[in-house]
């Protein structure tokens, strides 16, 4: 069965505008939670020895937030997990009042074992967000360059638009779940540029290929060989790594989570962006032209 990609082409330029429309209202609306490595501060993690309800700690919370001005009900975080864990997540704070606040938990809640305590100021904070922005414009600066290089530049245009689909509903749908984003998820995002633009010079290969060897076809038609040759090839490389990265998802523990997740959602809309997306963008930017005027 052979997919006519570029005659359906804007039921999928619609599907995408759909999924990046709703990945936009969800960065608008709930916007990203930055967690303590972009947005600085203390992160305290303890274990109780007891059962431990949110309602014990908020009025701890209340007395150290005389001496934090910044310390609100919206700039604090608290979350009681299965095991009595307590993770805690304020603004930057002395030592004197995190052993302050300590202190008064183990006074007025209970014994604890002291699992995890970081501290990240907010001068630090700003330039890790700042450094991660500046990794992902250079990633995507360089890949237009070998693009540009090793084809044409309508292929690096279209490549490079079909990365940003894939990052901005990658990104989207983290800001949608709620997950609290740190240094991994830079990683994971950069990962997925990765992946979808080796996915995609596969697929830019081929159809360089066919419009070599097959001048006298049309470039819609180039580009449908193309994709339906390359099709069986993408599809089964996606589908082993989306298994590979649900097996960590499952298996891996909390701390994988979020950047797993943003790799499940990176591998499945990379796959479609390459296949349904950045070919046909091509079609768009070059339809007019013979393959022969093409071709170097």
């Amino acid at each position: 069965m052979k997919i006519k990609i570029i005659e359906n082409r804007k039921k999928f330029f619609t599907l995408s505008t759909i999924l990046v429309g709703l990945a936009l209202i969800s960065l608008v609306f709930k916007g990203i939670n930055y967690g303590l490595d972009f947005s600085g501060g203390n992160l305290i993690q303890v274990k109780f020895e007891k059962t431990i309800e949110l309602k014990e700690l908020n009025p701890i919370l209340d007395l150290i937030s005389k001496e934090i001005p910044q310390l609100d009900n919206n700039s604090r975080k608290v979350q009681v997990s299965d095991g009595n864990v307590v993770i805690v997540r304020t603004p930057e704070m002395s030592e004197d009042v995190k052993n302050n606040f300590m202190k008064d938990l183990e006074e007025k809640v209970g014994k604890y074992d002291l699992l995890r305590s970081d501290k990240v100021g907010a001068s630090v904070g700003e330039e890790l967000k700042s450094s991660a922005i500046t990794a992902l414009l250079v990633g995507l600066v360089l890949i237009v360059g070998y693009i540009t290089i090793r084809f044409e530049f309508k292929f690096a245009l279209a490549a490079v638009i079909a990365l940003f689909h894939d990052i901005i509903i990658a990104v989207g749908g983290i800001a949608l779940l709620g997950y609290e984003v740190n240094t991994p998820f830079i990683a994971a995002v950069l990962t997925i540029l990765g992946y979808s633009i080796n996915d995609t010079i596969v697929v830019f290969d081929r159809i360089r290929e066919v419009m070599k060897k097959k001048k006298e076809s049309t470039l819609e038609e180039a580009i449908d060989l193309s994709i339906n040759q390359t099709l069986t090839r993408s599809i089964n490389t996606s589908f082993t790594t989306f298994l590979a990265i649900l097996a960590i998802l499952i298996f891996g523990g909390a701390s994988l989570k979020v950047f797993i997740t943003t790799l499940l959602i990176g591998v499945l809309i990379g796959t479609y962006s390459s296949i349904f997306l950045a070919s046909p963008i091509i079609y768009l930017l070059d339809k007019d032209k013979k393959l022969e005027e093409n071709v170097k």
